[in-house]
């Protein structure tokens, strides 16, 4: 057992996964502040300053909270529907962003790419030489 294990780990598929969950996740981690900071700021200022994490249903004693971020902070029951489309709207803005990035990434890819070359034109046939030769020998007659 210790050794397929070991022969697993050896693989280079195991690190390679490890390296893409690492690389992913300080990816995914740029392209959140990306959104957060930098994207949802100005769509936040055309929507005239919409934040919708404030948006939701009070459960329980709706009445004695003066905002749901007062009854989310006291632990009472809130249907955040709000921070739920924040959520969605913040996937669809990195999936464009994510987007846009491989998109470039491919483009520059294929500029950095070396055209293939063609292959140089094969020589004559053996049968073209004899047939060159031949003529070559009638001329000379």
């Amino acid at each position: 057992m210790i050794k397929e294990f070991r022969d697993f780990i050896n693989r280079g598929n195991v690190l390679d996964l490890a390296v893409a969950v690492i690389i992913g996740g300080a990816f995914g981690a740029i392209t959140t502040s990306l959104v957060n900071q930098v994207i949802m700021p100005v769509i936040g200022l055309i929507l005239g300053g919409a934040d919708f994490s404030n948006l939701g249903i009070i459960m329980k004693d709706g009445d004695k909270y003066a905002s749901v971020a007062d009854a989310v902070a006291a632990g009472a029951p809130v249907l955040q529907y709000g921070a739920f489309l924040n959520t969605v709207i913040n996937f669809f803005l990195i999936a464009i962003v994510l987007f846009f990035i491989v998109k470039a990434f491919n483009q520059a890819k294929k500029a950095f790419e070396k055209p293939a070359t063609p292959a140089a034109p094969a020589g004559p046939s053996a049968e073209v030489k004899l047939l060159t030769e031949i003529r070559d020998a009638l001329k000379q007659r």
